[in-house]
């Protein structure tokens, strides 16, 4: 199948160059799509190949279920408390700085009733399309990277959380065409037989699936290989040369590059990587952190989400990975320990057969996801360059919406009309 993807792009090859700038999760499925389109793609990254990403460490989620945005009501009253406690799920790091205190004023006015039902259908039509797109990679790579569409729980400890999910995510997950299933405890443990659970109950979205993000990177830079894509590695850009509205140039550690178009996809960096283009793109580092345990003590079958706590636990394999939190303190490679081991406690609680043995040895990983202040990614053209476009900002959403977002940007340079409407996802919201 790869094969025959490569013959196709050869037959089709078009003389329009792009370079696609941030080789994430993001960056290698805009590639992807773009090179399928018949562009001649080159993949300018600061790291090393292979190197870790925000992807790397995630839980692999592939969520149509994730319908509501970050920037949801009461998430302003949980992000100051956040900022007295270290523990919270939701940490702002109090810090005097001028693109958070824009952007915490600019998430304050999102937070609302109207922008959650606004935002909700673009995030299941981009959630639905990525899911539809991994199918086909599975296919296409023989399912290299381990797709499981089992779905996905979310556990509540307590009737109240059980309650409140099922008069929110769940009732507005289902008047979008999302199938949501309420289940009592003995109905979770039914679908769910792989380990004891000391929960309330569960919702369960039967069309959510997951993946190996650690096996997916690589098998989509080999397809990319193989498809003719250049990369270049361990190369900064750190600049660019306009002329006329449009991007002449993206200047490098490695000297400059020329191409017809230009695809910005840093992740939590690309608002650094616009310096000199005269806008801003509001965005914050938030931080996540994971663990996987080698060897777990029970296999799960399906993904899930700790709700109270807002942890997620992700079968990989053999592997069991547990991540969460969301910290926004900016790019500091810092590892909280305080955060490291509410994980391990809210894993404790829903699963009382795990102990704190566990845990014992493992190292905790962290990455950064791109978060724009009102929880929908950016996509589409950048400011008044005409041949400048992004695809980031995607926050917990980058690995499910991955594929959709390169698929969209490739449209966009085709010339034809978007698979999703991108009219709330637009660059310039802000500006």
């Amino acid at each position: 199948m790869a094969a025959f993807t490569r013959n196709k792009v050869a037959e089709t090859r078009s003389a329009k160059s792009v370079l696609v700038c941030g080789g994430g999760i993001v960056g290698l499925c805009c590639a992807y799509y773009l090179a399928r389109e018949g562009f001649r793609v080159t993949l300018v990254e600061r790291n090393a190949v292979g190197a870790d990403s925000c992807a790397h460490g995630s839980a692999g989620y592939i969520s149509p279920s994730h319908v509501i945005p970050l920037a949801s009501p009461g998430m302003v009253l949980k992000g100051l408390k956040g900022m007295l406690n270290s523990r919270c799920p939701f940490y702002v790091k109090p810090r005097l700085d001028s693109d958070l205190i824009r952007w915490s004023w600019l998430f304050a006015r999102s937070c609302t009733v109207a922008h959650t039902r606004r935002a909700a259908p673009v995030l299941r039509d981009l959630c639905l399309g990525g899911r539809r797109l991994f199918v086909e990679l599975a296919d296409i790579s023989g399912n290299a990277f381990e797709l499981k569409t089992e779905g996905l729980l979310n556990l509540c400890k307590t009737q109240q959380a059980l309650d409140h999910e099922a008069g929110g995510l769940a009732r507005l997950a289902q008047e979008l065409g999302i199938e949501a299933r309420v289940l009592n405890a003995a109905q979770t443990a039914a679908v769910e037989p792989g380990a004891r659970l000391a929960v309330a109950g569960s919702v369960y979205f039967p069309i959510d699936a997951h993946l190996t993000p650690g096996k997916f990177i690589p098998a989509l830079t080999a397809l990319l290989q193989e498809m003719g894509v250049k990369f270049q590695w361990n190369t900064t850009i750190y600049g660019w040369r306009a002329e006329g509205g449009r991007i002449a140039a993206a200047q490098t550690t490695a000297g400059d590059f020329i191409a017809d178009e230009f695809v910005l996809t840093g992740g939590s960096w690309s608002p650094a990587m616009t310096a000199g283009l005269g806008f801003r793109l509001p965005m914050q580092a938030g931080k996540g952190y994971s663990l996987t345990i080698e060897q777990p003590r029970f296999q799960l079958t399906k993904s899930l989400i700790l709700k109270e706590r807002r942890v997620a636990v992700t079968p990989m394999g053999g592997h069991l990975r547990l991540g969460g939190t969301m910290e926004i303190s900016g790019h500091d490679n810092l590892i909280r320990p305080e955060r490291v081991q509410e994980i391990i406690n809210a894993v404790q609680i829903y699963f009382p057969d795990f102990t704190a043995a566990d845990f014992s040895g493992i190292k905790p990983w962290f990455g950064y996801r791109p978060v724009t202040p009102d929880g929908l990614p950016y996509i589409g053209r950048l400011g008044h360059y005409s041949n400048l476009t992004t695809a980031s900002g995607h926050a917990m959403l980058g690995v499910t919406t991955a594929p959709v977002s390169g698929l969209l940007i490739a449209e966009l340079l085709a010339g034809r009309k978007p698979s999703v409407d991108l009219a709330l996802l637009s660059p310039n919201r802000f500006a």
